[in-house]
């Protein structure tokens, strides 16, 4: 069985788009897309350095056409997707490209909804400084109480023993200065805020007003949520699910469990892969991964889909 994967932010790197624009289509839709999200993305994707693309209001809607964009040059036709692939997934905004190439939401309104995500994950990031960091190390049984003894949020629990914590930076401070048993290092990380906490409780009320006006469809592919790894059949519960998750943790051990409960074979990452491909290779051996970081993957990613679609 075969899982597509998207990647979250941080995982967008300066020019990581040029090498797609010169297939077929891609341009015209990141044009159309580039409307829909009111935001230049072609440029941001060739031009801009790695400083500008860390802007949360940039990044998401740009690694979600990234995603959306590498995804239809896996298929020959956009309608073989949910013929050949058993279960969908996306880690924090990826869910948002996950949920469009399920079929929850069209292209176009996936982008307006993640552009007006991004503005208000910043805006409600602007508000207390706060940040997140890495665990390097470590037994979740054991760091995820102290985390919360120190008032910090497990923001995303990834499995393979990956832990990143949220929180104010006096919060971070504390973590650093008494590091849970068994973690080697601590590693601040170059974010705005911290995402998937509390604190990102003023986004998700934004969010919410603007999914009022939207219909969504219900997935044509098995869709797995980051909330607690469970699939989701209604449209209207994705939906639900996307707003509530900026201010909720990423689980994405639990997303893995399912895949491997579900009987996943291979896994491919979207554009730009590579984050959750590691992740998969330590978390589900066994099971083949393919990372798009590239054009030149497309060939090997057809192949994998040809033998576990």
């Amino acid at each position: 069985m075969l899982v597509l994967v998207a990647p979250g932010q941080g995982a967008q790197a300066p020019g990581f788009l040029t090498q797609w624009l010169d297939f077929p289509g891609v341009r015209g839709a990141l044009e159309a897309w580039s409307d829909a999200a009111g935001l230049d993305l072609i440029r941001y994707g060739t031009e801009a350095d790695a400083e500008e693309i860390r802007d949360t209001a940039v990044a998401q809607p740009l690694l979600v056409a990234a995603g959306l964009a590498s995804a239809h040059l896996l298929f020959d036709d956009p309608a073989e997707l949910p013929q050949k692939v058993g279960a969908i997934a996306g880690h924090s905004v990826g869910e948002f490209t996950a949920a469009s190439l399920a079929g929850v939401l069209p292209h176009e309104e996936a982008l307006r909804l993640v552009r007006t995500r991004g503005l208000a994950m910043a805006e409600a990031a602007a508000v207390t400084e706060t940040g997140m960091a890495a665990l390097l190390g470590g037994d979740p049984a054991v760091t995820v109480p102290h985390l919360e003894k120190l008032g910090l949020t497990p923001a995303n629990i990834n499995g393979a023993g990956q832990i990143v914590a949220a929180g104010t930076k006096e919060q971070i401070a504390a973590l650093e200065a008494d590091k849970p048993e068994g973690v080697r290092k601590v590693v601040a990380l170059k974010v705005a805020g911290a995402f998937h906490t509390h604190h990102m409780a003023p986004a998700v009320d934004t969010l919410a007003k603007a999914a009022e006006a939207l219909a969504p469809g219900d997935p044509k592919v098995r869709y797995v949520s980051n909330k607690d790894g469970r699939t989701v059949a209604g449209g209207a519960e994705v939906l639900e699910r996307l707003v509530g998750q900026v201010a909720s943790p990423v689980r994405w051990d639990l997303c893995m469990e399912t895949f491997k409960e579900l009987g996943v074979t291979a896994l491919i990452e979207v554009c730009p892969g590579g984050t959750l491909t590691g992740l998969a290779k330590r978390a589900l051996p066994g099971v083949k991964t393919l990372a798009l970081k590239s054009p030149a993957d497309l060939d090997a990613a057809r192949e994998l889909i040809a033998e576990h679609a």
